[in-house]
């Protein structure tokens, strides 16, 4: 904990605006200093109070005793920036400026102020938090500098969770929530419009802190990368779990491309690529952001995803195996024998297979879940286990239940969720530290997060994040290569390319296709006015070689009707492949170098099935992503069809994105679509093709 220590533990803080009222935006922080313990000086500043909630008040930021290390700003517009200005000047370390009515409204006179009090800060190396920020909180030392109502309503309490978001509401509802299910938060900081310390920044500088255990990020746009990759980077070096949700779209965003590239690879998917990339998991909802925060807070790592589901009820079985089926998480297959110890635990009418109903026996047999839960920690094929009880009270022991669930958890090392819907039977496993949820669906779900969390950051921890290098690209104008060019320059960077030969008169078809062999070809207009040639009526698939010359003509006459460049007529071979698929990148504004690979083909945005990595990935990582294609399911061989070469696709993929990571290539953007996946073991070598090219380079 180094660079923004200060705002987490200030020797001293002035209140700008102070309220005698502990209800309003500038009495609250004063209230939450005193009743969360903060030991420096409080200093409230209004002209018009010469004592405010039992402290002495004073008039200005110049009749303070002595400078104080963090001033909270609570007062609005042009008064606003003049303190901020005052602050910088009299050397104050850090402002937290509460007001609103700035950049965030667009408005010129708002930005204007933003920019004054920047440059104010510039000259004295003050750090600027918001504006329109609700403020920030640390409760292991007090210093809570925060207008938040939820610390009235829910009582803070130190604990390893820390809170970073852009929005107020989005940190304060996730405290809630924490809190309401007893975890105890460190950190809960609302940053605002960000225009100087980033909710990133703070981020980096919390998950550092080795008391925190887990991070729950909100962001607005994700435009402070380099921060955001440190934090990943301390908290995988730290094992500390990054949930993050995003909101809004940067400045930056997606635009108008030329490919399909551009068109699919979206900014949100980008997003998805760069947090899991780096082991962060993205959450979808503000419930999805906290529902697994008790099982990351577990002193164990998980290390696979096989089910074993125990319940006293028939249907929970079922379901919970439906919800597991819907997340991907397989059931595991109980050995020999582990169902042969079952058959001995069990009554003769309870199935041993997984799922485990250990039926309503357990009503008069309260050592069930004793017995039935040590063997299948002893089952190697066991990952983790979901205990369903939707029905207890009188007649049950409850204490025992708990106690054995309780006992198996931490012996065998397993994660254990429960489903108890019965508040008051959920209370006596949640006493025992059980994590317990209302109903099956959203124990499965949690627990899937959990699991495949931490794979996702086994495989981030694998790979060596470097910190981002300056690229030029975005400064320099693009130029686009015609498809001749665009299929050379692919089998330069290692992308096998359809072998063709640029004509430029009719008389040179002939003799074209003779240099290709003979048979069948594929005849195309070249030019580098034209990305998308199939609706111009530029390509003919399967030209046999007595009507090359004529439709060579044909082309060219095209070209001149269409007004484009005549760059040619590309003579290709032609090549059928088993599937079509999709390879391509470009260089997004914010996030550099983005490749998509997925199934190809007319249709690829009107059905899109992509995935984006950013580079540099491994074969593995590309490999993986295929397999997360809902193509994925055909590539293997099905109805006669031979299995193609996924190797050859993953190395085609990597050696684009080594490509994309050279600034002297200076790809912006490239689509191949299709990529002719060929059969594995087949005569060509290696078994991609690709068959059409549409490369933009900055220059």
């Amino acid at each position: 904990m180094s660079g923004l220590r200060f705002f987490h533990d200030p020797a001293s803080v002035a209140i700008i605006g102070a309220s005698s009222d502990p209800e309003k935006i500038g009495g609250r922080p004063i209230r939450y200093l005193a009743e969360n313990g903060y030991a420096g000086a409080v200093y409230p500043v209004n002209p018009q109070r010469t004592e405010i909630q039992g402290l002495e008040a004073y008039p200005s930021l110049d009749a303070l005793p002595t400078v104080p290390e963090v001033a909270i700003v609570a007062v609005s517009g042009a008064n606003a920036v003049a303190q901020v200005v005052r602050c910088a000047e009299l050397g104050v370390k850090g402002c937290v400026i509460m007001a609103s009515g700035f950049g965030e409204t667009g408005d010129e006179q708002g930005l204007a102020w933003q920019r004054e009090m920047l440059d104010a800060a510039a000259r004295t190396g003050m750090r600027i938090v918001g504006p329109n920020s609700q403020g920030l909180a640390t409760f292991s030392t007090g210093a809570v500098l925060s207008f938040s109502t939820l610390f009235t309503e829910q009582q803070p309490e130190d604990g390893a969770v820390a809170v970073v978001s852009q929005s107020g509401a989005l940190c304060s509802v996730p405290y809630g929530l924490l809190r309401e299910a007893g975890i105890g938060v460190r950190y809960a900081h609302a940053t605002g419009n960000d225009i100087d310390v980033t909710a990133a920044e703070f981020a980096a500088e919390v998950v550092a802190d080795p008391e925190v255990r887990l991070l729950l990020l909100y962001l607005e746009d994700i435009s402070d990368l380099d921060s955001l990759a440190e934090v990943a980077r301390t908290a995988l070096a730290r094992g500390v779990p990054v949930v993050a949700l995003k909101g809004g779209r940067s400045e930056a965003g997606q635009k108008a491309a030329a490919s399909h590239t551009g068109a699919l690879a979206t900014e949100e998917g980008v997003v998805d690529a760069f947090l899991a990339k780096h082991g962060i998991w993205r959450a979808r909802s503000t419930r999805d952001l906290v529902a697994a925060a008790e099982l990351y807070l577990r002193p164990r790592t998980p290390q696979g995803e096989r089910l074993a589901i125990v319940s006293n009820s028939g249907a929970i079985c079922v379901l919970a195996a439906d919800a597991a089926a819907e997340e991907g998480l397989a059931l595991a297959e109980l050995t020999d024998t582990t169902r042969a110890a079952l058959e001995a635990a069990l009554p003769a009418f309870a199935s041993v297979e997984n799922p485990i109903d250990v039926t309503a026996a357990l009503l008069t047999d309260s050592s069930l879940f004793g017995k039935v839960l040590p063997v299948l920690g002893d089952d190697g094929g066991v990952d983790a286990c979901v205990v369903g009880i939707p029905v207890a009270g009188r007649g049950y022991d409850v204490d025992r239940f708990a106690d054995d669930v309780a006992r198996f958890e931490a012996t065998s090392g397993l994660p254990v969720v429960m489903a108890v819907p019965q508040s008051a039977i959920a209370r006596v496993f949640r006493d025992r530290g059980i994590v317990v949820f209302a109903d099956e669906s959203e124990a499965v779900r949690a627990l899937a997060q959990y699991l495949r969390h931490h794979a996702l950051m086994a495989a981030a921890r694998s790979r060596a994040l470097a910190p981002r290098a300056a690229d030029r690209r975005l400064a320099e104008a693009r130029t686009a290569l015609n498809e001749s060019e665009g299929l050379e320059f692919l089998a330069r960077i290692g992308v096998p390319a359809v072998e063709h030969v640029l004509v430029r008169s009719p008389a040179e078809a002939r003799a074209a296709i003779d240099r290709l062999g003979g048979g069948r070809v594929v005849i195309k207009g070249c030019s580098s006015e034209a990305t998308h040639k199939s609706e111009l009526g530029l390509v003919r698939v399967g030209v046999q070689a007595e009507d090359a010359e004529q439709v060579v003509a044909e082309m060219i006459a095209t070209l001149a009707r269409e007004g484009l460049a005549d760059e040619g007529v590309i003579v290709a071979r032609l090549v059928k492949g088993v599937h079509e698929a999709m390879l391509g990148a470009r260089f997004d504004p914010v996030f550099g170098p983005v490749v998509l690979l997925g199934a190809g083909g007319i249709h690829v945005e009107a059905l899109p099935d992509v995935q984006l990595l950013l580079p540099p990935f491994s074969e593995q990582d590309a490999l993986d992503a295929i397999g997360r294609l809902r193509l994925s399911a055909v590539l293997a061989g099905v109805r006669g069809a031979p299995p193609v070469d996924l190797g050859a696709w993953a190395t085609a993929a990597v050696a684009l994105g080594e490509a994309m990571l050279d600034p002297d290539l200076a790809v912006h953007e490239l689509d191949v679509n299709p990529l002719m996946l060929l059969p594995l073991g087949g005569d060509v070598q290696p078994a991609v093709r690709a068959v059409d090219a549409v490369v933009v380079r900055s220059r």
